[in-house]
């Protein structure tokens, strides 16, 4: 199996009736050049583009592509479900949004101080799961993880019948104390466990680093993408069975299959490029945020945080060098939802953030940048 997963997160767009809505032929058309070329692995999840991901599965692949030409992963929602009995619903609910009678690869979703403690261990989450794969329901089963070492060696230790762990894995986080991917790496493979890794990209902050550390790329290897740096520096472990890449367009996908479809690791030289251009970025990169979107959900004040994190930060890649169409961006996503400035405090934001953001802090940054006038 090539090493390269779709996931179905940040598809292509389009507007229809004034609504934008994912544009199903755009991304039936993606399925379709990225079978061809060789690759199986399709990753959804519940909430993803507005809950519709699931939907646009079972229309674009599993209607139009025999069973056996691919492998589909899902997750179980952890942060919705409240009681144990809402895990077969949403499972239920799940198979037949995409149109399937069994999931090759089932996770329970985000995994975290919080929700294990409180909803996995006394909802019986891995049990129910391991029930799915007892009845063919599922092949594989495991979780995705955002927290620390302790919690996941805690957790593999409790629960050594998962198949795989669902990692955040990129050359940006691979040393970072606060997201420890090395570590949570190193602690899956010592389970025996392979790893998924999500977020090679770090939500498309690594295809759109600052001019210098592009350079640094670019004089190695000209005619390579910055993006292929990062997804071929999750793949180079050993211990890594796929990478997703949440393809936003056709453009993107013929660029990473051209360097995965015959994948070839990273060597020492290429490493040592990589550090070179990690030290520019990291002293850069203003706010870490993935843009994975958690964080908007239950905000008091419909505060757009990971757009707003995205606009800002662009500023700060970009040296702030007066970059004024991003004022204009924040403005126009104001109007829709609360400022930067609106924040209450409340905390909510924080509690469910994977990655363990200030984000209370980050808003008032926000809000003096962009709101100065």
């Amino acid at each position: 199996m090539k090493k390269l997963g779709f996931g179905l997160m940040r598809l292509p767009q389009t507007d229809v009736d004034n609504k934008t809505v994912v544009d199903e032929a755009a991304v039936l058309e993606m399925v379709k050049t990225f079978l061809d070329g060789g690759f199986t692995y399709f990753d959804t999840a519940y909430m993803y583009h507005g809950y519709q991901s699931e939907n646009v599965v079972g229309r674009t692949l599993v209607k139009n592509f025999p069973r056996d030409s691919y492998t589909l992963a899902d997750k179980m929602p952890m942060m919705y479900v409240k009681r144990a009995e809402d895990m077969p619903r949403f499972f239920e609910e799940q198979l037949q949004k995409c149109q399937v009678e069994y999931f090759d690869y089932y996770m329970l979703h985000d995994l975290n101080i919080t929700n294990y403690d409180s909803k996995v261990v006394p909802f019986k989450a891995f049990e129910f799961i391991s029930k799915l794969k007892e009845e063919g329901k599922v092949r594989e089963i495991g979780f995705s993880f955002h927290d620390g070492v302790e919690l996941l060696d805690r957790i593999l230790t409790d629960h050594p019948e998962v198949d795989f762990v669902q990692l955040q894995i990129n050359y940006i986080d691979w040393d970072d104390v606060g997201i420890q991917s090395r570590r949570c790496y190193e602690c899956a493979t010592r389970h025996g466990k392979k790893v998924i890794v999500m977020e090679p990209v770090k939500g498309g902050t690594l295809a759109d680093i600052p001019e210098e550390a592009e350079k640094i790329f670019k004089s190695h290897s000209p005619d390579a993408s910055v993006a292929s740096w990062a997804i071929k520096f999750a793949a180079s472990l050993p211990n890594v069975y796929m990478v997703l890449s949440g393809m936003s367009n056709l453009d993107q996908m013929l660029d990473n299959m051209s360097y995965m479809k015959d994948f070839t690791p990273l060597d020492d030289d290429e490493y040592a490029v990589i550090d070179k251009a990690l030290t520019v970025i990291k002293n850069a990169i203003e706010i870490p945020c993935t843009a994975c979107g958690y964080c908007l959900d239950g905000c008091p004040k419909n505060i757009a945080i990971s757009k707003y994190f995205a606009l800002y930060n662009t500023e700060a890649l970009l040296g702030f060098r007066g970059f004024s169409s991003n004022e204009g961006y924040y403005f126009y996503a104001a109007e829709n939802h609360g400022k930067a400035s609106d924040c209450v405090g409340c905390g909510l934001c924080e509690n469910i953030c994977p990655q363990h953001l200030k984000i209370r802090d980050h808003l008032k940054t926000v809000a003096a940048y962009f709101e100065k006038n």
